[in-house]
């Protein structure tokens, strides 16, 4: 259901119900009313009241339990992660660790959170766009390093990349086992290639995800998802990389520093 679909009683039960969350009334992990309580709360129907309960659910606010009810969302869970380009820094390809925060300003003390991923590693065949990435011709034979991302064993998001077959044949990138490529991760094996990422552009937009996407990721009714495209070329302009990421919107925000062009 949109949340624009509904402007009556359903709407005033879920803003009822927000405010009560935010102040404090249903903590982390509490149980929300039951769909009857609430009928006989604000005297409507049923599947009203269940349109309230959808609309919080759409909102990331509660989640549902068949049979049980509704309960709010630990935050705690689902702490926010910064993005900037000291992510990329050479001081740490190694660590497998990030710090996240209670909320997507970055407020108040972060937490250390252990990472880890995946990994399907497979031949393909290079589509239009990882073509142009990569500087080659659509149909190209391309490896593609797909990973599912976790923090604390929880998913976060998706990160696909595609290499030129010769750039990194026989070496860690093309290795199954889960975590990072080698022991200091894929940018560490280009450089030891002779392929130092020197360069970074990234493009970013927002869109709901795909049914397979928020069963991976494991996310809730009605939170999007911000999809990163990046290619990484080293010093002298040669593309060594074209990855996709697709991040969980709820969990992930993006910071970034620049001078004002001319």
């Amino acid at each position: 259901m949109s949340p624009t679909q509904d402007t009556g009683p359903a709407r005033a039960i879920a803003d009822a119900l927000r405010s009560d969350i935010r102040n404090g009334t249903y903590r982390p992990g509490e149980k929300l009313p039951s769909l009857r309580e609430l009928c006989e709360r604000h005297s409507v129907s049923r599947n009203t009241a269940a349109k309230a309960i959808t609309l919080l659910r759409n909102e990331g606010l509660v989640s549902t339990r068949y049979g049980s009810g509704a309960y709010v969302r630990d935050a705690q869970l689902h702490l926010v992660r910064r993005l900037g380009p000291d992510r990329y820094a050479r001081s740490r390809w190694d660590v497998t660790t990030v710090d996240a925060f209670p909320s997507e300003l970055a407020a108040g003390a972060p937490t250390t959170q252990q990472g880890g991923q995946t990994q399907e590693v497979q031949r393909v065949e290079a589509d239009v766009r990882i073509a142009a990435a990569l500087g080659i011709e659509a149909g190209e034979e391309v490896w593609q390093r797909a990973r599912l991302v976790t923090r604390d064993g929880e998913p976060t998001h998706t990160m696909t990349s595609w290499y030129k077959m010769d750039d990194v044949n026989g070496t860690p990138l093309v290795d199954e086992r889960p975590g990072i490529a080698g022991r200091r991760g894929g940018f560490a094996v280009l450089t030891d290639r002779g392929l130092a990422p020197s360069h970074i552009e990234e493009d970013l937009y927002a869109r709901m995800p795909t049914v397979e996407e928020a069963r991976r990721l494991g996310m809730p009714g009605g939170e999007p998802v911000v999809v990163v495209h990046r290619v990484t070329t080293t010093a002298d302009g040669r593309p060594v990389e074209y990855a996709r990421g697709v991040h969980r919107a709820s969990r992930f925000s993006w910071r970034y520093g620049f001078d004002i062009p001319d």
